[in-house]
């Protein structure tokens, strides 16, 4: 019930900002913008999952090209109670992973190329047992969604951005300035951003948890984000995508030298690690996986 809320309040508020920036534009593009809203939602439920994926030009891979994958998904997603998702694979050498699709029957996991080289097996299944914690807590919807309609946003405003720059006319009593075309660009994507910021943190923490009594080996978590974290400080990703930071498990852009770093969708590695150190140290793995998938 709280994600379905939080759905709801996350699709009014997106739908929000994309009103307004046709508002800004002018009273005769407010219902345009208002069914382009509409469409932007249903395509955001049903397609969001495949909308990331393309984004990242992730490929499914079969359990012949990726035995060792589908082993570890097959064997946590069991664990978990929840169908096997699919495994995908992106093309990209910084490691990372991410989950996606809006309930478990749909579930998907992917990882980047540069994950697989930089862990061992045991922090390998460690990071995939966080992205199916994800899928078992059901808040895979939320992220995907706005990762999704924040792309749009980001689309759509750099688009108006573009028109009003080359083809507006601030004496165009229905159209926008090439300033005020300029100013949603940036505005908007900014604001779409800081809804994520408000809803993704929480979730990072309740995913290691989880994660790590799925896996029963939270220190091996705890190295892969250590690892993680190095690593994508030393690799940039192939683009920048602010609206899908939040869906990995570990911010591909926390090496960037700009502004970007500032928009942290994610708490800090080192508390991240602090706590699920505390857990093996204290065995609480062992003693709260049964209440945990009661």
């Amino acid at each position: 019930m709280k994600n379905q809320i939080k759905t709801i309040l996350l699709l009014g508020v997106m739908s929000a900002i994309l009103v307004s920036i046709g508002g800004a534009l002018g009273p005769g593009y407010l219902v345009l913008f208002g069914v382009l809203a509409l469409a932007m939602n249903l395509g955001a439920y049903f397609m969001s999952d495949r909308i990331v994926l393309a984004v990242h030009r992730a490929a499914e891979v079969s359990p012949f090209e990726a035995p060792g994958l589908h082993r570890m998904v097959e064997e946590l997603s069991s664990r978990a109670g929840i169908p096997k998702p699919r495994v995908y694979v992106i093309p990209d050498a910084q490691p990372n992973a991410f989950a996606t699709g809006r309930n478990p029957e749909h579930g998907v996991v992917a990882v980047t190329e540069g994950i697989m080289q930089i862990l061992s097996e045991r922090e390998l299944r460690g990071v995939l047992a966080h992205e199916i914690a994800h899928i078992k807590n059901r808040d895979i919807l939320v992220s995907t969604i706005a990762a999704a309609f924040a792309s749009g946003i980001t689309w759509v405003a750099h688009a108006v951005s573009f028109a009003g720059i080359f083809g507006g006319s601030s004496d165009d009593e229905d159209g926008a300035s090439p300033l005020g075309g300029l100013a949603l660009a940036i505005v908007a994507p900014i604001a779409a951003t800081l809804v994520q910021l408000g809803i993704s943190r929480s979730r990072e923490y309740m995913a290691d948890e989880l994660g790590a009594r799925l896996s029963g080996d939270p220190e091996a978590l705890a190295s892969a984000l250590s690892k993680l974290e190095h690593g994508v400080a030393l690799v940039p990703p192939e683009a920048a995508r602010p609206a899908t930071a939040s869906l990995f498990i570990v911010n591909p852009l926390a090496g960037a030298g700009s502004v970007l770093k500032w928009f942290s969708t994610h708490p800090t590695t080192e508390e991240r690690v602090s706590r699920l150190l505390s857990m093996a140290s204290s065995g609480r793995t062992a003693r709260g996986f049964s209440s945990v998938m009661a």
